[in-house]
Order: structure tokens, then C-alpha cells, then sequence
């Protein structure tokens, strides 16, 4: 019965053990933070959850063509206390949307430091940073 009770005990260990290392952060050195581009939009979606909040929107690039763009906030927590909430934004509102992009490619996808709305309310994403 003892060797049960510590086999239960070991693979108990090691399914949190495994939890806990998948839910690490990944960080956000894939975003160029020497660089900000100013993006004008329309939301597709507006994603409030764990670990990072997500807006989607679309724009055109500088030759017309439609992009699909996926940009990335801090945690709801995080977001709460810069003001933000999971009703900022709607689809259809129209924003313009200051993004730290990608350091790799030219894909439409970055990390959000300000969003302006329609009526001129500016938003600031808030500063925490992982890297």
C-alpha cells in the first residue's frame, strides 16, 4: 500500500510539475521595440483572456491590399488598470493603432502601445514588458 501511495504522490508531482511549465511565459522578443508603426483600422474582434488580450483588426497596406492584423495587449489584470476593459472595442469601431511589429517579417503582427478611438479617446497599453 506503500508503494502506491508513493507512486500516486510522484505522478501527482509530476503532471503539476508539467502544468506549471507549460503555462510559462513565453516573453515578447519577437517584437521590434526600437520601432512603432501607426496602423488606421476597423476591429474584427476583441479578444479579453489569458495570458494576453488580442485585437484584431483590419487594414490596408500601402498598396490597397486588405490585412488581417493580430496585435497583442498585456493580461486583463494588466489591462484593467490602464483603463481598458473587455468592452473597449467592438467589431466595426474604427482605430487608429500605434504597434511595435514583428521582428522578423512583414506579417500584421505586433504589440499594442496605444490605441486611439473614433472620438479621440487615447488608450495606452500598458509598459510591462517580458523579454
Amino acid at each position: 500500500m506503500r508503494k502506491k501511495a508513493i507512486s500516486v504522490l510522484f505522478v501527482l508531482l509530476g503532471a503539476f510539475t508539467g502544468a506549471v511549465s507549460a503555462s510559462a511565459h513565453h516573453g515578447n522578443a519577437g517584437y521590434d521595440y526600437t520601432k512603432t508603426i501607426v496602423v488606421k483600422g476597423t476591429v474584427t474582434e476583441w479578444v479579453w483572456s489569458n495570458p494576453h488580450c488580442l485585437l484584431k483588426f483590419d487594414a490596408k497596406d500601402e498598396k490597397g491590399n486588405l490585412q488581417h492584423w493580430v496585435t497583442e495587449a498585456s493580461s486583463p489584470v494588466d489591462m484593467l488598470h490602464a483603463g481598458w476593459s473587455k468592452n473597449t472595442f467592438k467589431p466595426g469601431d474604427p482605430i487608429t493603432i500605434d504597434v511595435m511589429p514583428n521582428k522578423d517579417d512583414n506579417t500584421p503582427v505586433g504589440r499594442i502601445r496605444k490605441v486611439t478611438l473614433s472620438d479621440g479617446t487615447v488608450l495606452q497599453a500598458t509598459t510591462r514588458t517580458v523579454i
